[in-house]
C-alpha cells in the first residue's frame, strides 16, 4: 500500500511538473534567430503564422523607390503579407550579420532574383517581450 502511495505522488508531481513547463514564458520563444527565421519563412516563403507577434508595436518599413523613401506601418505590411500568403519567391536567399550586440542587432537579408537584387536590412531590439524586428529597410541593386 506504501509503494502505492508513493507512486501515486510520484505521478501527480511528475503530471504537475510537465502541466507548468507546457506554457513557456513568450519571451522565450523570440530569440535573435527565431524572429529572423520568421521574417524569412514570411517573406521568402509565405508563411505568415506567428510573424506579427515577431515584430514591435512601432516597426517601420521602408523602401527605396528612385530617390525616394517610401514608408509603411506594421498594419500596412500585415494587411500585403496577409494579401501575399502562400507566395513563394523564386529567388536566392541568404542572411549576414552586420552588427549585434545584447540588446539590438542588424541583420542583412539579401534575396538574390534572375535580374536584381532586393537587399532588406532587419533592425531588431531585444525588448521585455523578446527580440523584436523594429525595422526593416529595403534597397534593390
Amino acid at each position: 500500500m506504501k509503494t502505492l502511495h508513493t507512486f501515486c505522488l510520484a505521478f501527480i508531481l511528475l503530471a504537475t511538473t510537465i502541466c507548468a513547463k507546457a506554457d513557456e514564458p513568450t519571451a522565450a520563444k523570440f530569440t535573435r534567430l527565431y524572429t529572423l527565421s520568421s521574417y524569412v519563412n514570411t517573406i521568402v516563403k509565405g508563411q505568415v503564422a506567428g510573424f506579427e507577434a515577431a515584430l514591435d508595436p512601432s516597426v517601420t518599413f521602408s523602401v527605396m523607390r528612385g530617390q525616394k523613401v517610401v514608408t509603411y506601418s506594421k498594419e500596412d505590411m500585415l494587411d500585403f503579407i496577409k494579401k501575399n500568403k502562400g507566395v513563394v519567391q523564386n529567388c536566392i536567399t541568404t542572411t549576414t550579420q552586420i552588427q549585434s550586440n545584447s540588446d539590438m542587432c542588424v541583420m542583412k537579408v539579401d534575396m538574390k532574383y534572375e535580374n536584381f537584387t532586393r537587399s532588406n536590412y532587419i533592425t531588431m531590439a531585444n525588448t521585455g517581450d523578446g527580440w523584436k524586428i523594429t525595422n526593416v529597410h529595403s534597397v534593390f541593386k
